[in-house]
């Protein structure tokens, strides 16, 4: 499955979260730092919601850009 991950400039570094994937939730000081560390922290959530027996999230969010004018 892949989840949206959304990452953010922080004051001194980065910061990561998954819309679809509520708590979950990284840091980095460089983007790839960040989505090393958002990917290790999805899965160890989502084999968290597995040992306990809830359903795993679907995959829901989009992403796209708009110009102005």
């Amino acid at each position: 499955m892949k989840y949206l991950v959304i990452i953010e400039k922080a004051n001194d570094n980065y910061s990561a979260y998954l819309p679809d994937v509520p708590g979950c939730i990284a840091t980095g000081k460089t983007i790839g730092e960040t989505k090393k560390n958002i990917t290790e922290a999805l899965f160890m959530h989502l084999q968290g919601l597995a040992e306990d027996g809830l359903p795993l999230p679907k995959p829901k969010a989009k992403a796209d850009y708009v110009a102005t004018s």
